[in-house]
């Protein structure tokens, strides 16, 4: 399929002679956000910004591409930095246009700062401070994305049971904010709500509280006048899911309401196993691909190819990354995942909104990427694909003699181009072969580049593509993990543990009767961190106790240990009253 995107992208010419004059005066003068200029329909408008914004929405939203989101901070509860990030400034959202972004999704929580009665105020300083923070992004050029977020589970969820008091909550709160930003220009859209979901109500109730919600929305900021009678408004499925059931639910409401300036949005976290790394999921392998390529192919079949633009207002991975733990999902797949959603978002021509919570990418302390080669990879898939591999490590046992590994590249549309080791190219035929698809690597370069053979991350090389960035592979000395015994209790349990070279992936948690111990009963394979979680520092593994105390008592559960090189370590464990017991099983 060709990239829809390049055809959604606005064509025209750029400005003439006098209107470009002008344009530079502006920009020149630096007007503040509360100069009125003339807008293209004559309304005059308040403006932070002289983007130039298209007229069809389709191309409206292209432009938007790509977006960041301001995650954990005006959406905080109760206040801007209750969850651990600072206050949002001018100079953040400096960094992001530099970094490439074009719009910014500003998500806010209103109920702290909202009478919980009629009339339904809003405080006078709090819709003052969004402002001023819109205000920052807008006179930074970017589009900028404003909407009702968490409130959607703190009282908007109970709609089935309170139904007046919510919709006239509702009503009042997006009739303030209509008025508060009537003047801004049309490079602020609003979105109705977020990732909204019902309470104690039926499947048919559901849609019939979406399709509600997302109308009244629609009439109260058209009513408004001034800029809202042609603003972008985002409209959204019931819990921004992209299911094909919900998304021809909104399709429904779109086509109904008869107006050409409205968005579709849904949100994407990969296939759930692999985003918290559960089940299993411990690659970005079939299953995972599939789901992105499906979710993205509904997306453009249900509302780009009729016309409708999609805005993804929020992706990434559910689990990752987090510096505050251990990691759950490993980072060549990580990397895979983000390569692979950044190509079928501009193949079905959807406008991606990063999901940042603050912990994860940008650090809103330094302004710096907390991980840049992450972000490069994240950046490069807005524009181009990249080559990968099955996997970025091979593993080379200590414990007996040097063999050949293999990989099976990914090429992803590319040319293969060879493997460097730093800045020198390795020769192909004595240092590594390729057949078809799979790339070997020879017992004498492999030892040549495993040195004194020491456990862990020997050397790197890259895998070099003919376009975007080069894939990194580790070569690795280790030997299958050794666990010994332990004792604990049901709310604090360690496993010694000797990596000796290797990283954990999963745990696979069962009974002598073939039921699953563990928190998660429909599979083996417990949730990474919320069951076991690695201590490598201290050469541990943790069993949590969330997971301790879902044990059985008296009835002894088998635990097979997966590590990244394919290693399982199988160990017994027994909890009896509040004691708990472990043991290695001993290979036969």
């Amino acid at each position: 399929m060709k990239d829809i995107r390049q055809s959604a992208r606005p064509r025209r010419r750029g400005p003439g002679s006098l209107a470009g004059l002008l344009m530079a005066l502006l920009v020149i003068l630096g007007l503040s956000g509360s100069t009125a200029i003339a807008a293209p329909g004559g309304t005059g408008q308040q403006t932070g910004s002289t983007a130039r914004v298209p007229a069809p929405a389709m191309d409206a939203v292209a432009a938007m591409q790509p977006s960041w989101n301001l995650g954990n901070t005006l959406d905080a509860i109760p206040d801007e930095t209750s969850w651990g990030n600072p206050k949002a400034t001018r100079e953040l959202f400096q960094t992001v246009r530099v970094q490439g972004f074009r719009s910014v999704r500003i998500p806010v929580t209103w109920s702290a700062h909202q009478s919980t009665t009629a009339p339904y105020t809003v405080d006078d300083a709090y819709m003052s401070r969004v402002k001023q923070v819109v205000d920052w992004a807008l006179a930074e050029n970017l589009y900028v994305v404003l909407n009702v977020h968490h409130d959607s589970w703190q009282w908007i969820e109970r709609i089935s049971t309170d139904h007046d008091n919510v919709r006239a909550r509702y009503d009042a709160l997006w009739t303030q904010i209509s008025a508060a930003f009537r003047n801004v220009p049309r490079n602020l859209l609003f979105e109705s709500v977020n990732e909204p979901g019902f309470a104690d109500a039926t499947a048919a109730q559901k849609t019939e509280f979406m399709n509600e919600l997302n109308t009244s929305f629609h009439k109260i900021v058209r009513a408004s006048g001034g800029g809202n009678k042609s603003r972008l408004l985002v409209l959204t499925t019931q819990g921004g899911t992209p299911s094909q059931d919900l998304m021809d639910d909104l399709y429904t409401t779109i086509s109904g309401l008869r107006d050409r300036n409205l968005v579709a949005t849904v949100h994407y976290y990969s296939y759930y196993p692999f985003s918290v790394n559960i089940a299993g999921g411990t690659r970005y392998g079939d299953d995972a691909r599939n789901d992105a390529d499906d979710a993205f192919a509904r997306m453009h079949h249900t509302f780009v190819a009729k016309g409708i633009p999609v805005y993804l207002g929020e992706y990434g991975l559910l689990a990752y990354p987090d510096d505050n733990h251990p990691s759950r999902i490993e980072r060549g797949e990580a990397l895979k995942y983000y390569e692979h959603v950044g190509h079928a978002a501009r193949v079905a021509g959807v406008t991606t909104a990063l999901w940042d919570p603050g912990f994860a990418y940008l650090n809103r302390e330094s302004l710096k990427w907390r991980d840049p080669a992450l972000f490069a990879w994240i950046k490069s898939s807005w524009t181009t694909r990249s080559g990968t591999a099955s996997f970025d490590k091979v593993f080379v046992a200590k414990s007996s003699r040097i063999t050949a590994q293999s990989l099976t590249l990914n090429r992803n549309g590319t040319k293969f181009r060879g493997l460097w080791h730093g800045d020198t190219k390795l020769a192909e035929g004595r240092d590594y072969t390729v057949f078809e698809s799979r790339l070997t690597l020879t017992a004498p370069a492999l030892t040549r580049l495993t040195g004194d053979r020491d456990y862990g991350v020997n050397t790197t090389l890259q895998a070099r593509f003919s376009k975007g960035l080069p894939w990194q592979i580790d070569v690795v000395t280790y030997d299958t993990p050794v666990l010994s015994n332990a004792t604990g209790t049901a709310e604090k349990f360690t496993l010694p543990t000797k990596y000796q070279g290797d990283e954990l992936a999963t745990m696979e948690a069962t009974y002598a009767d073939g039921t699953n111990a563990g928190p998660t009963s429909w599979t083996p394979y417990q949730e990474f961190n919320k069951a076991f979680r690695p201590d490598y520092p201290n050469g541990t593994i943790i069993l949590t106790t969330e997971f301790l105390k879902s044990l059985r008592d008296g009835d002894t559960a088998t635990l097979t240990f997966h590590f990244h090189s394919g290693a399982k370590v199988k160990y017994k464990v027994t909890k009896s009253a509040d004691s708990v017991t472990g043991t290695p099983v001993k290979e036969s």
